[in-house]
């Protein structure tokens, strides 16, 4: 088992490496000029080039890339062109927002999808499946920003149930936390509730078919037991598989989702980055943002070494 875990750290760090040199590359050959964004509309050229040598814009591609190498092994992301504060801060600042959504959108789809998905393959075909079936469709073909808006109008403007925008801090208050995150949780879970319903169908739908299933029948074990124990037990290495997958399309969907609501996560911060042309922040988040995804990747390996054994060799 550690060796398993071994090996899956070291594939990792390459991984890692190649993240922040594109995340660094593409940033540098992108079209625009931060220095001229910070100057203003009115500065002069001399005032662009002075602000270009202040912050580290005239160096070569080889020593920037290397400093910034460098400083990102160390843990410093640097320091944001615009507000002069250090990236880690800032980024320690939206991480709550953002994880606290994350991780309410991956309970409630599993919470959801799982136990959908295997009562459609053990229904195949039948009222159940067809609900699913058109639950699935429906979370793929609608974008998760018009599924927002919808639920904003109908949950928070006519019922007025959810409010609209805004974050509560779980330290500060943590029935306003989750009160202020449900809707933006449900708005965003729907394609992943769609995806990982038809992963566990699938899944589940495959192993009712071995004959290990048709022998726990003939010894007269219940349904539920059969369901539980040997059927969704066996398909849970596909569908821990979709649910990591499912984070990396999550990160696309918080930044959508965050500025619809108005949540001050790293979505927003990445936005505002982008539009501010603040290189130190977009690398910074984009780098942590591919570090979550490979933390949860390596979490998937473990589980299929839990459900697997024979993979731990």
């Amino acid at each position: 088992m550690i060796s398993f875990l071994a090996r899956r750290i070291f594939a990792a760090l390459p991984v890692m490496f190649l993240v922040a040199l594109i995340a660094f590359s593409l940033l540098y050959f992108a079209p625009g000029d931060p220095a001229a964004v910070i100057a203003g509309d009115m500065a002069q050229p001399a005032d662009i080039a002075a602000i270009r040598e202040t912050i580290g814009l005239n160096q070569p591609f080889h020593v920037r890339l290397g400093i910034f190498l460098w400083n990102t092994f160390r843990g410093d992301l640097g320091i944001s062109i615009f507000s002069h504060k250090p990236v880690t801060a800032l980024i320690a600042q939206r991480l709550e927002p953002t994880l606290s959504l994350a991780v309410l959108t991956i309970i409630i789809s599993i919470a959801v999808a799982v136990p959908l998905g295997t009562l459609a393959a053990w229904r195949a075909r039948g009222l159940i499946d067809r609900i699913a079936m058109a639950i699935g469709i429906l979370g793929f073909s609608v974008p998760v920003f018009v599924i927002a808006y919808l639920m904003i109008w109908f949950l928070s403007v006519k019922l007025a149930w959810f409010p609209v925008q805004g974050y509560t801090p779980l330290a500060t208050n943590w029935s306003g936390w989750f009160y202020n995150l449900i809707l933006p949780a449900l708005s965003l879970s729907t394609v992943y509730i769609a995806l990982i319903t038809r992963i566990t169908r699938a899944s589940v739908i495959e192993v009712l078919s071995q004959d290990y299933i048709r022998t726990a029948r003939s010894k007269g074990l219940s349904e539920h037991v059969v369901l539980l124990r040997h059927a969704l037990r066996n398909a849970a290495v596909p569908i821990a598989t979709i649910v990591g997958i499912g984070v990396a399309l999550l990160m696309g969907g918080v930044v959508v989702t965050e500025t619809v609501f108005a949540i001050p996560g790293l979505g927003r911060l990445l936005v505002d980055a982008i539009l501010q042309r603040d290189y130190p922040v977009i690398q910074g988040v984009l780098i942590l943002l591919s570090a979550i995804y490979v933390a949860v990747n390596l979490l998937v390996d473990i589980s299929y070494a839990i459900f697997d054994p024979r993979i731990r060799n």
